[in-house]
């Protein structure tokens, strides 16, 4: 990805990013960049007609880029299996809704017809042919119900890690195998009833943490949607023809029109224009592209045109390189078991070896086969609580509702999770600690008062909606200010712009054309300013100066308090930005960030994620555009802003629906109350286990007490009650 090497050669090094766009791109190429004791003496204009805010930042149902059909066809059907794999969930939501109802209501005839229930409340409905009608609804239970845990156990099983899905499948096949055996074949009491009522709310469970969490990744299909599906070719004959992208070659000549994406990666060969790769690398600044520069597909033009080769299709094209680093990222992320995972998984190997050893315990005592395989049978089916089933469901479905309220939308459970052990959090600059949009910093007035300085800008820079016009025009509507009558409007090409304000000749110009007039200027306190990053311009009255405005990227106002807070939480701040380095030490020093690194490509943001986890750093990457998409989707947890484009989005673990960085530290906050409360019910879920155990194991059946169905369902309820209690007092500060 050296293409975009190209755009840094285009970002003046002291501080004028964005004056690279303050020329007319009618003007002569003729400039020269001096060494850096100079401040860039690039002539420019401001481009005051360019379509910056009319541009289509819709994401088009584009294709991917490829030469082939072939290509075409393996992305498209990429992005068929992120829309499957989405609808898929859906689905999985809807079907255990539907079982866990359909279970409730067979289970309601099986709780009256169990002789153990019937027991324990004191009535007697037995019938002939009772057991029989109680095996066959049991049976459809069994199989419709316990479906989706039977699966889930011969996949866990395949990978070698047993968890919930295998705990709860020995205990509802060892329930159903046992009491069906009771019904023709061994004398015993059944728990037909065990089962049902395990089944029910272990269904009930998982639909609430399904519901909860809706959503999945549709990172790639939003880099595809990314490009558009046509494109302007210029012809042998310079006659323009649109084709689908995707039957472009390299070597074919596009026409760009001003305010479209730019369909493919390729090489100017005529034109000149600023486009806007703030969502493709992180510069802030729109770029000037001119002859023999290169550009990417997925950004957008300016206000010229541009004609270029294509160099790069395929898998060659910066987006697929950006595609393909996603993917592997997320193939790659460690597959972090969640907490209830964890318990289930010793649940089971404490249930199979209890319920071994009590068999042959009680084989070695008693040498009563039937009462030997009824303790172990009893053992191993109550290991599995039906607390367990609702102990973290309903913590995520607490958790998933306060996080709504606090403006985070979590869509990865198991990254949340695993939030509460960050010590690292590393955040993208433009759109994320900055509000992507420039606004003033500095007012130097000479002659005149700030207020008039600023009347005068104001007033010129009305008309346009150029990023630097935006920013002027943004502060004189804040302060209420009264536009003064404009009249012959005009760029002056190389220069700037100028017009009649009130019967005086104002202008609004780029330092090359106060150096290109021997206008004198404080050239110091301008060098100062450009060392921070910030773009300045200067008002004239005729040849008269009247004074120059700085501009620079809005640092959001919650970015302090987030990184302040953070560092009071002992967890380490990085900037990484693709911006150049010193409008990242700029920001950095603002924040007071501990880490600045500037100027990277997307591949070097992903790999920089990685070094830090291979340093044993648990990292969270906080970004909006299509350059930290690979890196969300290898740190730990992927937060995106939600003001940021879809691909970021999609990748992301978590969404700051808000868009303030200050909710970073909610995420720690609530993952942290969130696990608590998790290992709050698991102990009270497990509580019930350690009591009824040993009792169904007979450790206590010389002095008399052996548990029985009553003591045991008594239990059974109890911890389910707390479980439910305790999840819904969660809350943070």
């Amino acid at each position: 990805m050296d293409k975009i090497n190209s755009t840094k050669d285009h970002t003046l090094s002291d501080g004028e990013s964005l004056l690279d766009d303050y020329e007319n791109h009618q003007a002569h190429k003729d400039h020269t960049h001096h060494d850096n004791k100079e401040i860039a003496q690039k002539n420019d204009e401001h481009s005051h007609n360019q379509a910056y805010g009319e541009m289509n930042h819709q994401h088009d149902p584009g294709q991917e880029i490829s030469q082939t059909e072939k290509d075409h066809f393996h992305h498209h059907t990429s992005s068929n299996e992120e829309h499957a794999e989405h609808d898929h969930h859906a689905m999985m939501v809807a079907d255990f809704r539907k079982r866990f109802f359909v279970s409730l209501i067979i289970t309601v005839p099986i709780l009256f017809l169990s002789p153990m229930i019937q027991m324990f409340m004191g009535v007697d409905w037995r019938f002939i042919g009772d057991s029989y009608l109680l095996f066959g609804l049991s049976t459809i239970l069994f199989f419709y119900g316990g479906k989706p845990f039977l699966v889930g156990a011969r996949d866990e099983l395949k990978k070698k890690s047993p968890a919930m899905m295998t705990l709860i499948a020995l205990s509802i096949t060892v329930a159903y195998s046992y009491s069906t055996l009771t019904v023709f074949f061994i004398k015993g009491d059944d728990f037909f009833w065990e089962l049902a009522t395990l089944i029910v709310i272990m269904l009930l469970g998982h639909w609430i943490e399904m519901k909860s969490v809706m959503g999945a990744s549709r990172a790639l299909d939003e880099l595809v949607k990314l490009m558009p599906e046509e494109a302007h070719q210029i012809t042998d004959n310079e006659e323009i023809e649109d084709i689908p992208v995707k039957y472009l070659k390299a070597g074919d000549s596009v026409l760009v029109k001003p305010g479209e994406k730019i369909p493919i990666d390729g090489l100017v060969y005529d034109g000149r224009s600023a486009v806007n790769e703030s969502m493709i690398t992180g510069e802030s600044a729109p770029v000037e592209k001119e002859k023999d520069d290169e550009i990417v597909g997925g950004s957008i033009n300016g206000e010229g045109i541009l004609k270029f080769n294509v160099s790069r299709i395929g898998e060659d094209t910066f987006l697929s390189q950006v595609l393909k680093l996603v993917r592997e990222a997320q193939d790659s992320k460690s597959n972090t078991q969640r907490l209830a995972d964890k318990a289930a998984k010793w649940l089971f190997y404490i249930a199979v070896i209890a319920g071994t050893l009590t068999f042959m315990a009680w084989m070695i005592i008693s040498q009563d086969l039937n009462f030997a395989v009824t303790r172990a049978v009893t053992v191993i089916v109550i290991s599995c609580p039906h607390a367990l089933g609702l102990a973290v469901p309903l913590v995520t479905a607490v958790s998933t509702s306060i996080g709504a309220q606090k403006g985070l939308l979590i869509r990865d459970r198991a990254a949340f999770e695993n939030a509460r052990k960050l010590n690292a959090v590393v955040f993208d600059k433009t759109g994320t600690l900055t509000e992507g949009a420039f606004g003033i910093t500095d007012i130097e007035a000479i002659g005149v008062s700030r207020e008039e300085l600023l009347l005068l800008a104001y007033s010129v820079e009305s008309n346009s909606e150029h990023p630097i016009a935006l920013g002027i025009v943004n502060e004189g509507k804040k302060l209420n200010m009264k536009l003064k009558e404009v009249k012959d409007y005009q760029n002056l090409p190389g220069k700037g712009l100028k017009a009649n304000v009130d019967g005086r000749d104002i202008m609004v110009v780029s330092p090359g054309y106060l150096r290109s007039e021997k206008i004198a200027f404080d050239v110091d306190h301008y060098e100062q300013l450009a060392q921070m990053g910030k773009t300045v311009i200067f008002v004239l009255d005729g040849n008269t100066l009247l004074g120059y405005l700085a501009l620079s990227d809005i640092v959001r106002e919650t970015a302090r308090e987030a990184i302040d807070i953070l560092k009071s939480m002992a967890i380490e701040t990085i900037l990484l930005t693709g911006d150049n380095q010193r409008v990242a030490d700029y920001v950095g020093k603002q924040l007071k960030i501990d880490t600045i690194i500037a100027e990277v490509l997307p591949q070097e943001k992903a790999s920089r994620i990685d070094g830090l986890i291979k340093e044993g750093k648990i990292v969270a990457m906080t970004g909006d555009g299509v350059n930290d998409a690979p890196s969300l989707a290898k740190a730990d947890l992927g937060i995106a802003i939600g003001a940021g484009t879809d691909v970021a989005i999609e990748t992301a673990d978590v969404i700051l629906v808000r868009s303030n960085p200050l909710d970073v530290v909610t995420i720690l906050k609530l993952s942290r109350a969130t696990y608590q409360k998790m290992i709050q019910n698991l102990i009270w879920a497990t509580g019930y286990n350690m009591i009824a155990i040993p009792l169904a194991a007979g450790v206590l059946y010389n002095q008399g007490i052996l548990i029985n169905p009553a003591v045991g369902a008594a239990l059974m309820s109890l911890s389910t009650i707390i479980v439910a209690i305790n999840a819904k007092l969660l809350k943070i500060g």
